[in-house]
């Protein structure tokens, strides 16, 4: 018996390239890429791109590039049509684009999931209050069967009426 468990241990030992009863994997170059991840930094971008900090910093990088280009005349890096800020700002949008749609995308997969939630809530909800109407609607039935204090006064007013007249109509002893 100890000879078969060190021949199952060293089967299970070996790694998964020596063993026959196990597949390679690919040959080509495995690239692992965490989605979530990706998905937190585009949806971080996306977020910075709609701030207005993002704006004015944006808005003073042109303005230095384009005051530098136009009046300083040894550093003009980016004449006049300014080529190279323009392409600088069609690699930001060709980023940005599919960031943004990115941040969209994994917020309407949240929202959907809260929906369902939601709904799932209303649901119980409005099973809950059809429960107590329900309820509600038995306690009322089984009060209007039972003798109610208004019911006992009315019956013990309505004996007494019939008990006064007799008492009146006999004479009463004198009390002595």
């Amino acid at each position: 018996m100890s000879e078969k468990r060190t021949a199952t241990d060293k089967s299970t030992a070996l790694s998964a390239r020596q063993r026959l009863d196990t597949p390679r994997g690919s040959r080509l170059f495995n690239f692992q890429i965490d989605v979530e991840a990706v998905g937190r930094v585009g949806e971080r971008f996306a977020r910075f791109l709609g701030t207005g900090r993002y704006l004015a910093i944006q808005t003073i990088v042109v303005v230095v590039w384009i005051v530098l280009n136009v009046f300083a005349v040894r550093l003009r890096w980016d004449p006049y049509p300014f080529i190279l800020l323009n392409l600088a700002f069609s690699t930001q949008a060709a980023y940005a684009a599919p960031l943004i749609l990115l941040a969209q995308n994994r917020q309407e997969n949240r929202d959907r999931v809260s929906l369902g939630e939601d709904r799932a809530r209303a649901e119980q909800t409005k099973a809950d209050t059809e429960f107590l109407a329900r309820e509600l609607a038995a306690l009322r039935l089984a009060v209007g069967e039972v003798a109610t204090r208004d019911y006992l006064r009315r019956e013990l007013e309505e004996i007494k009426s019939l008990l006064t007249p007799q008492d009146e109509e006999e004479p009463r002893p004198p009390r002595r």
